[in-house]
């Protein structure tokens, strides 16, 4: 198979590589027929339960039944979630809706659901796929970063929450990668052509393979993910890849400079200390 044209996701790369390690798998799709090959080679320790994300009783209905059936489960890995591009104003309304429904809330109320068992056990592990994008901020991206930054600060505080319960979380933050995710399932906005010579444009250039080949091996990513639950103390943020890296330190290194740079003006709107 071309390199830039593998049709999954880190979802199945994490499923493979577990079950070949002899793992027990519960993994969560949209259709069955896309792991029916997993499940007829694994059928003793793989289970494929349909979910849509966005339905939080069906996401609570899933957890409740995988624990009652296995009894433990040491990793949650919590992985939905799409891209979208447009300009903000190219954005419906119903794409907002579903981007925000899937890619956060879906998250957050697998957090929550898994988060009574997990207690319960006396620990575990959460691993929450991010994006270098949840630090970063491109053009024509927005309602993705909107999700990812969004998530990055639930994880952040619900880490210190349950740090006493011996649980770890893990965002996980990969740069681009050769999955469906660029070159399959992500979703572009009916344009505006006031937007068409701006830099609302340049991400779609990446979704053609024509232009160059995302630089990240979906399958190293997925092994550094798996080899991220034996590191104690759970590492609370993981980046895959040296351009998401390099593009998230500049970015990172610019904000501390400004910040810093308004140390003065920030302290002058306190009360005087004598007050």
């Amino acid at each position: 198979m071309d390199n830039h044209r593998r049709q999954h996701g880190f979802g199945r790369e994490l499923t493979e590589q577990l079950l070949e390690r002899g793992e027990r798998v519960v993994g969560t799709v949209r259709r069955l027929d896309a792991v029916a090959d997993l499940v007829e080679r694994y059928p003793e320790r793989f289970k494929a339960e349909l979910l849509d994300v966005t339905d939080t009783a069906a996401i609570r209905k899933v957890v409740d039944s995988s624990f009652a059936e296995l009894g433990r489960i040491d990793v949650i890995v919590s992985n939905a979630g799409y891209d979208l591009f447009g300009a903000a104003e190219e954005l419906s309304d119903e794409q907002i809706d579903h981007i925000i429904a899937t890619n956060l809330v879906g998250s957050i109320q697998l957090i929550r659901a898994v988060l009574p068992y997990l207690r319960a056990q006396g620990g575990g592990r959460i691993i929450q796929l991010s994006s270098h994008g949840g630090q970063v901020a491109y053009p024509g991206n927005s309602l993705y970063h909107a999700t990812k930054w969004g998530i990055e600060g639930f994880v952040e505080s619900v880490t210190q929450e349950v740090a006493p319960f011996c649980i770890g979380m893990t965002l996980v933050e990969p740069g681009g990668a050769r999955t469906e995710f660029r070159y399959g399932s992500a979703e572009v906005a009916e344009k505006i052509p006031a937007y068409d010579d701006g830099p609302a444009r340049a991400p779609l250039h990446m979704l053609n393979p024509a232009n160059g080949l995302a630089p990240g091996d979906p399958a190293r990513m997925a092994a550094a993910m798996i080899a991220s639950v034996d590191q104690e103390p759970a590492p609370l943020r993981m980046i895959l890849g040296s351009e998401a890296l390099r593009n998230t330190l500049t970015v990172l290194r610019e904000r501390v400079t400004g910040l810093e740079a308004q140390a003065e003006f920030a302290a002058s709107t306190d009360f005087p200390p004598e007050e």
